[in-house]
């Protein structure tokens, strides 16, 4: 055994990692119990666990193995220091993770991924977000990592030590040790390529598919796939341009006479149902984290008093359904229409930053004043980059606010509240005077840690800042705008919508929980019926088109979201969801789901919570492919664009 001293670092180290990640996991387990238990097989956490535990641990040992077979025993010291510092932070790192992640999982519904390396580039922004709503969190996590650091480099220099021993030994020894590492880090002898986090797909249900990875090694994974965007084929399949157009314009409702530029396949005239010479305003207010369970008027919690008021005004969504689960996906989809993808939204993409089309390009070009007006920083989540090389004239932000003279009711952690977005917002409506003009509002104030000015509403709940009274607060808002707008008379002229980007937490026993996507939206305005409620399975793609004919306006447009208005009661609803890396693409009770390196299952959707497995129609299928591949080509080779 002596001959094997000098494995006795490497040796440590894959215990004390697989000790950590055992931990963590049987941890987890029996916090989410209740629901892993619905699972039938829900016991392979385990060994799939083990397995993508080896798979990490073997990646990092592949550095301290070569040290440790090839270096000279003279330098045996320095080795040492070394290997103490390289296992003491990936440790370290992997503790960390496993620490942070039942806070992510209760938020996201899954273990740490691109979000979370997402947030670490606005570090401001997060540590104060978590400071007031999550301290006791934050003080935990801190007292455990500086625990572990202190202990780790005070055991370290023991624990990760090396022993000389004679060469021969080591070289004999080195290739059985490569060929365990090479194994340990491909997951697998058989398959063509090396296991990927598709192998803890054993479930229908997404957070018991990822207790059974850990969170350093889907950091990791998440890190290795922004090195460049996702291409859709070599994740859910390849199929030909064409055939993929031809399943998109399947269900655009467009004529096929009406397709008008051959270079830009979806580009076709819309006409409005009313065609006006001065078409109407436009302003679109979305809502942060609004989902529909909160709506009163849709048969969710008594949260939304005034919301609930105006949709007696309005034409009111009943059956929408958003596009994911971040706010860059629903501006993605209510400002450009653009398809849902697993790559990141177009709001982030390099290649969107420019020339590519949104509803503030079209109007623009229309002779439309256009503006995006935010509390917050527009700098977060690229939005005031995209907004600004997009069509977005005016871009009014907390930046501005903090320079006007008007005093503002409330500034936290994301900016200004949503009272003084609306108050700023309809101070610069007025000062448009008869130009036609186009605006996008974005509120912020329902957001973790929830904060909004006190002695506006009555509270849900306490203690004060939660999200159901955040909520509160945001309708509260909402009223106010209406309230300010009706006494000016651009109000007559003006189509509003109030929509939501995305539910406040996505998460449940499903691959795609689709309950957690039903959103509201309230359509007023002039000609926009009253007291209506819409009930047809949609899509927030479906939103931009509706309102382009709504304002009365003839347009050319790329948008594959269908207008609502003129949709025909034969034709079946449909709503297009991602989830992560996953993309659900539903036709009335029928949903069709792609996973990476997976074949598509379908299921019945008895309700939005009860999935039932059902056998694959293959033409479904291929128009759920159709459309990733659509929106993957017209990105990447810039089809989605005005002329």
């Amino acid at each position: 055994m002596k001959k094997l001293q000098f494995l006795k670092p490497l040796l440590n180290f894959v215990f004390i990692a697989l000790l950590i990640t055992t931990v963590s996991r049987v941890i987890l387990f029996f916090m989410y119990k209740d629901r892993v238990d619905i699972v039938e097989n829900y016991w392979e956490i385990f060994p799939i666990g083990l397995r993508i535990d080896l798979i990490l641990i073997s990646y990092l040992s592949f550095i301290p193995a070569i040290l440790l077979f090839f270096l000279p025993d003279k330098l045996a010291k320095y080795t040492s220091r070394f290997l103490t510092i390289y296992f003491v932070l990936f440790l370290f790192l992997i503790f960390f993770m496993e620490i942070v992640s039942p806070d992510f999982i209760d938020q996201y519904d899954t273990r740490p991924n691109k979000l979370f390396l997402e947030y670490l580039i606005y570090p401001k922004e997060v540590a104060t977000m978590l400071l007031k709503g999550r301290v006791v969190t934050v003080i935990i996590v801190l007292l455990l990592s500086g625990a572990a650091l202190w202990f780790g480099f005070k055991k370290g220099a023991k624990l990760f030590i090396v022993r000389p021993t004679e060469y021969k030994y080591r070289l004999l020894l080195f290739p059985l040790a490569g060929f365990l590492l090479f194994w340990g880090a491909r997951g697998s002898l058989t398959s063509k390529r090396p296991i990927n986090p598709s192998l803890a797909t054993f479930s229908n249900d997404q957070l018991t598919n990822c207790l059974a990875l850990n969170s350093t090694y889907t950091l990791f994974y998440a890190a290795y796939g922004l090195k460049n965007e996702v291409d859709a084929s070599k994740m859910y399949g390849k199929m030909d341009l064409e055939e993929a157009i031809a399943c998109v314009k399947k269900y655009m409702n467009v004529d096929e006479g009406d397709f008008t530029n051959p270079d830009l396949p979806l580009m076709h005239t819309q006409m409005p149902d009313t065609l006006l010479s001065r078409p109407y305003n436009l302003v679109i207010f979305l809502q942060e984290s609004l989902g529909a369970e909160f709506v009163g008027a849709l048969g969710g919690m008594p949260l939304t008093p005034e919301l609930d008021r105006l949709s007696k005004e309005g034409l009111l969504f009943s059956r929408l359904y958003s596009t994911g689960t971040r706010s860059v996906r629903g501006i993605e989809a209510v400002a450009t229409g653009f398809l849902p993808s697993p790559s990141e939204s177009v709001v982030k993409l390099s290649g969107a930053q420019t020339d590519f089309f949104t509803l503030g390009a079209l109007l623009k070009q229309a002779g439309y004043n256009t503006s995006f007006i935010y509390g917050g920083m527009a700098n977060f989540d690229n939005m005031g980059s995209f907004f600004n090389g997009n069509g977005f004239d005016n871009i009014i932000d907390e930046s501005v606010l903090d320079k006007d003279d008007t005093k503002y009711a409330f500034k936290g952690t994301w900016g200004y509240s949503d009272e003084d977005l609306v108050t700023k917002a309809n101070e610069y409506f007025k000062s448009l005077g008869d130009k036609p003009f186009f605006s996008f509002m974005f509120s912020s104030s329902n957001h973790d840690p929830f904060e909004f000015p006190d002695g506006r509403i009555e509270l849900y709940e306490q203690p004060k800042n939660t999200v159901h009274n955040a909520i509160k607060y945001a309708d509260f808002s909402i009223g106010k705008f209406f309230e300010l707008a009706k006494k000016e008379d651009y109000f007559k002229n003006t189509v509003f919508i109030v929509i939501a980007d995305h539910n406040t937490r996505t998460y449940g026993k499903n691959l795609v929980p689709i309950n957690k996507f039903r959103i509201p939206a309230l359509i007023i305005g002039p000609n926009v019926p009253q007291d209506v409620k819409y009930d047809k399975l949609s899509s927030q793609i479906d939103i931009p088109p509706t309102l382009l004919s709504m304002i009365g306006m003839k347009v050319e447009t790329p948008m594959p979201g269908r207008n609502i208005i003129q949709l025909a009661d034969s034709i079946p609803g449909r709503a297009i969801m991602q989830f992560h890396d996953i993309n659900a693409f539903r036709v009335e009770d029928r949903v069709v789901i792609m996973q990476p390196n997976k074949k598509p299952l379908q299921f019945e959707v008895r309700n939005d919570t009860t999935l039932v497995p059902m056998e694959l129609d293959t033409e479904l299928a291929k128009d759920a492919l159709g459309h990733v591949i659509a929106a993957d080509y017209m990105y990447k080779e810039k089809k989605y664009r005005l002329k």
